[in-house]
C-alpha cells in the first residue's frame, strides 16, 4: 500500500474490508451487501420519515423526513445518495438525513434513483429532477419555501447533484438555492491513461478501475457531455452558491478542486474544504475524529445556506 502512512490511522480499518472488483457479474452481489443498512431512530432524532412514490413521469421512490416540530415555514433538502452510478439505495444516508432534518429543522427527501447499467444516462438524472419536481410541487403541504430548496449528495449523488443543478437552470422551471456536494464524482475521464491523476490519490475504496467502470455503465452509449458530466458544462454563471467538500487521498480531489475554481471565477459563491488524511467514504468508519469534522461542517455550512 503506498499510500497507507498518508492516510490518518483512525481510518486503517477500512483496508481490512475487501476490495471486491466492480464488474458486471459482482455488481448484484455488492448491491445486496449496499442493502444491508442500518437505519436510524426516528422518533429519537424528533423526524417521521415516509417512503413515497411521487406521481411524476417518471415516477421515483423517495424517503421524506419531515421534522416533528411546528414551524410557520421551513427550508428543504433533496438529496441524492452515492454509489459510483450503479449502487446504492437512499436507506444508506438514512441516519445522516435523520440528524439534517432533526437538527436542522429541515424538510429532506432523498431519491431513489434508478441505477447503471441496466439504466444509463439519462434516466438516473430524469429521475433525480422528477424527484425535485415533486418536491417542489408539494412543498407547500409541509410549509416549505421553495426559494430555499437546497441539493446535494455524495460520490456519484454529488455528481448528480452537479449535473441537476445545470439542468435546472437551463430549464428554468425550479429554483436551487444552494448544492451541497461531498466529494462529488464529476468527471469521466479521471483515471484513465489520458488522465491518470496524482499517483497519491485512489488508492482506497475507490480506485481508477472502479471509477472506469461506473462511469462506462453510466453513460451507456451516450457521449459525454453537460449535464450528464458536470465538468463538460460550458457556462458555469447561474449555477446555485456551493459547498464543496473534498478529501486528499480521494480520486476526485482534483476535479473537485477544478470545479470550485470554475465556479469562483465564475462570480458563484463557493465554499471548498479538502480535509487531509482521509480516503473516499470515510466518514463510514463510526467515532472518528476526521468523520465528526465532516459531520460538524457538513451541516454547519447547510444550516446556514438555508438560513
Amino acid at each position: 500500500m503506498k499510500t497507507k502512512h498518508l492516510l490518518d490511522p483512525e481510518l486503517w480499518t477500512m483496508l481490512d474490508d475487501p476490495q471486491i472488483p466492480l464488474t458486471d457479474e459482482n455488481l448484484p452481489r455488492l448491491r445486496e451487501v449496499r442493502a444491508e443498512q442500518v437505519m436510524g431512530d426516528p422518533d429519537r432524532a424528533g423526524v417521521t420519515r415516509t417512503e413515497i412514490v411521487t406521481d411524476t413521469n417518471p415516477s421515483v421512490r423517495c424517503l421524506l423526513y419531515v421534522p416533528n416540530d411546528q414551524a410557520e415555514t421551513r427550508a428543504g433538502y433533496f438529496h441524492i445518495h452515492g454509489g459510483g452510478y450503479v449502487l446504492g439505495t437512499p436507506e444508506m444516508s438514512d441516519i445522516f438525513n435523520l440528524m439534517i432534518a432533526g437538527k436542522l429543522g429541515v424538510v429532506v427527501c432523498s431519491v431513489d434513483y434508478r441505477l447503471a447499467p441496466e439504466h444509463p444516462v439519462p434516466a438516473p438524472l430524469d429521475d433525480c429532477y422528477a424527484g425535485l419536481a415533486w418536491f417542489h410541487e408539494n412543498a407547500g403541504r409541509w410549509n416549505v419555501d421553495t426559494s430555499r430548496i437546497a441539493i446535494g449528495g455524495e460520490s456519484a449523488g454529488g455528481g448528480l447533484a452537479a449535473s441537476l443543478a445545470i439542468y435546472a437552470r437551463d430549464k428554468g422551471e425550479y429554483p436551487i438555492c444552494h448544492q451541497h456536494l461531498t466529494y462529488p464524482m464529476l468527471d469521466n475521464l479521471t483515471g484513465t491513461d489520458a488522465h491518470p491523476g496524482d499517483p497519491l490519490t485512489g488508492e482506497f475504496t475507490w480506485t481508477r478501475d472502479r471509477n472506469q467502470y461506473g462511469w462506462s455503465a453510466y453513460l451507456g452509449d451516450m457521449p459525454a457531455v453537460s449535464p450528464y458530466v458536470p465538468s463538460r458544462v460550458e457556462q458555469y454563471e447561474g449555477l446555485p452558491p456551493t459547498w464543496m467538500f473534498t478529501v486528499t487521498l480521494d480520486l476526485f480531489r482534483d476535479e473537485n478542486i477544478r470545479y470550485a475554481q470554475a465556479l469562483l471565477a465564475a462570480g458563484v459563491p463557493t465554499e471548498l474544504m479538502v480535509l487531509p488524511g482521509a480516503c473516499h467514504g470515510f466518514q463510514r468508519v463510526p467515532g472518528t475524529h476526521l468523520g465528526r469534522r465532516y459531520r460538524d461542517a457538513h451541516l454547519t455550512a447547510l444550516g446556514r445556506a438555508l438560513q
